[in-house]
């Protein structure tokens, strides 16, 4: 890798995650088309470079939450509990089965276009108090493993597919974005060293391409700390709007390149 390339995944982290940290995406969906296509980072190693990125970039975020008092508490410890299982079963999916990248495509857009649209429409004609209720800790912890899973095979965080569901179902954006990227940090670890150990008995591009994942994670570093200073400083229906537009667009992009 040449400086260009690591000061464009410096840019790129960084741009990427101010717009995405304030409501609880690390990025890492909107990173991986631009190490794909962009990059030339090569399958499988961008799973595990894009799970990199996350753990680089992580602690920004989870630092000014840390500071702010809003890190912790039962709905962290809940995805957690779901997305570690989760990360190492879809790493071991990644290298041994081998999903094709346009699977992934077809799975994220059928996911996040309708997530984003409903999202969308909830917050600009909002459903009478006291419905949708949050999800049980149950159902919440199915959902994280089942996202876990899938970041473990594509090395998506989590938080893009997360957040639209939980805040669609009541949950409130200041909740769920600690949370969901608290989860993503410590899963993203699990999931890096599990490639990391993977690369060691198999053949193949296994291993996370360190010096682009490094530099990646550290713009992300940087973006995150600022998105998660300006968060309490957004209202919760802006919030809201650009989580939903956040997941119409990757679904969109996605639902483009697999009918392209």
């Amino acid at each position: 890798m040449d400086w260009s390339m690591g000061l464009l995944g410096f840019a790129s982290g960084l741009l990427i995650s101010v717009a995405t940290t304030p409501v609880g995406v690390s990025g890492a969906v909107f990173l991986l088309p631009v190490q794909v296509s962009v990059l030339g980072v090569p399958s499988p190693a961008v799973t595990p470079t894009n799970l990199l990125y996350n753990v680089v970039a992580g602690p920004g975020a989870l630092l000014r939450y840390w500071r702010a008092g809003r890190l912790g508490g039962p709905l962290t410890r809940l995805l957690i509990a779901g997305t570690l299982p989760g990360v190492v079963l879809g790493a071991l999916i990644r290298v041994f089965a081998v999903p094709g990248p346009r699977v992934f495509r077809l799975l994220v857009a059928a996911l996040l276009l309708p997530l984003g649209l409903w999202l969308g429409l909830r917050t600009v004609r909002p459903v009478p108090a006291g419905d949708p209720r949050p999800p049980s800790p149950r159902a919440t912890r199915t959902l994280a493993l089942l996202v876990g899973v899938v970041g473990g095979i594509y090395g998506i965080g989590g938080g893009s597919l997360l957040g639209p569901i939980l805040v669609g179902r009541g949950t409130p954006v200041a909740a769920v974005a600690p949370a969901a990227l608290a989860a993503t940090f410590v899963t993203s670890i699990v999931g890096a060293a599990t490639y990391a150990l993977l690369a060691l008995i198999t053949t193949g591009d296994v291993a996370p391409d360190w010096l682009l994942g490094l530099s990646c994670g550290a713009g992300g570093l940087l973006g995150g700390y600022l998105g998660a200073h300006l968060q309490p400083r957004l209202p919760e229906t802006v919030l809201r709007l650009l989580l939903a537009a956040l997941a119409t667009g990757v679904g969109s992009l996605y639902a483009a390149q697999v009918l392209g």
